[in-house]
């Protein structure tokens, strides 16, 4: 075959691939980034049950990180945990305020909240009504917002700074830009309003993603597993970034949730709840033990996908072709990835 998995043996045949592909399509609860259903392509590797899903608007380059996160989830295995459970916040998207309680109701107990802000023709008073029914529902939560990178720096300064009113544990990428984080940053400081600021496109999204640690533009990171291409790569970043880091995920089934445990298992420190527990945003799932919160935590343990369900979600014809095509297109990216840092490196 000519390649392997860098550290972990063979590298499994695109046909061994293909034929292994299940796609499903899970309807949400509620709209998220723009969707009412999720796509994922499912394969079961020798070592457990792997996920690829990047988004489709992701290009073959970046979607060859999520490739090689599943490559490692099925065929290399995960690092030894350092711990048992993990503590999850509950996820509220951009929901009127009126349906924050019905969208908590869904995690159970939860001491962390992350809410969804800045999100396209929403103003900031619904930002606000929406944060301070998250805490009227529960007052002693640690509260944080999630811009996806949403506002301009004037804009998301006048924001969390009238958000910060009700108590923020931290603001999750308010600019899209590296320079722009960095000057939200000082000028919350200069005011007296002395938010924490997070990177999360900023790290994921960015060809070097130890560039926001350098800058000093944020006080801590959120990495996600499949987009920084699997849990040992993952750690390297955050080992080198050299700041507190929340483990999130990108709106996984879980197969997906059971990569971001184990990376969180596997963190040295681990400050802060992680955005873990958005499998409760789905209304299905690929297992019939879904990796959801127990009082305010996830277990860590294998999941398996149920061959029942990976049918009755099974995505329409023509998705599981667009599927399987960009499977084809981001293997062949991965193996020219594995044969240019063999030739750069030899």
């Amino acid at each position: 075959m000519g390649a392997a998995i860098p550290g972990a043996g063979r590298l499994p045949g695109l046909d061994e691939l293909l034929d292994a592909a299940h796609v499903v399509s899970l309807p949400m609860r509620v709209k998220f980034r723009g969707i009412l259903h999720r796509e994922a392509l499912l394969l079961e590797g020798p070592l457990g049950w792997a996920e690829f899903c990047p988004f489709p608007e992701y290009g073959d380059a970046e979607a060859s990180r999520w490739f090689a996160s599943a490559l490692e989830a099925g065929w290399q295995g995960f690092p030894e945990p350092l711990r048992a459970s993990i503590p999850v916040n509950a996820t509220v998207p951009a929901v009127s305020a009126d349906r924050v309680p019905e969208i908590l109701a869904r995690f159970g107990r939860v001491d962390a909240v992350k809410v969804k802000v800045a999100e396209r023709g929403q103003s900031l008073a619904d930002d606000v009504s929406r944060v301070a029914a998250v805490r009227e529902a529960l007052p002693d939560a640690k509260v944080r917002v999630d811009a996806n990178g949403g506002w301009d720096v004037p804009s998301a300064v006048d924001a969390l700074t009238r958000l910060a009113d009700v108590g923020l544990e931290y603001a999750e990428q308010p600019v899209p830009e590296i320079a722009g984080l960095a000057e939200v940053r000082r000028r919350l400081r200069s005011a007296g309003t002395p938010l924490l600021i997070a990177a999360d496109e900023s790290v994921r999204k960015e060809e070097d993603p130890l560039k926001v640690a350098r800058a000093g533009a944020a006080d801590l990171i959120v990495v996600k597993v499949a987009p920084l291409g699997g849990v040992r790569r993952a750690l390297e970043i955050v080992a080198q970034a050299g700041l507190p880091a929340v483990v999130s995920s990108a709106l996984d089934t879980s197969v997906g949730i059971r990569a971001g445990l184990a990376l969180a298992a596997a963190l040295p420190d681990l400050p802060y709840a992680c955005g873990l527990g958005t499998v409760s945003l789905l209304a299905a799932d690929v297992t019939r033990d879904p990796l959801v919160p127990d009082d305010g935590a996830i277990r860590v343990r294998e999941v398996s996908a149920d061959p029942a369900l990976l049918a009755e979600h099974a995505a329409a014809p023509e998705r599981r072709d667009w599927w399987l095509d960009r499977l084809r297109r981001v293997h062949a990216e991965y193996i020219k990835s594995l044969e240019f840092t063999g030739s750069s490196s030899g």
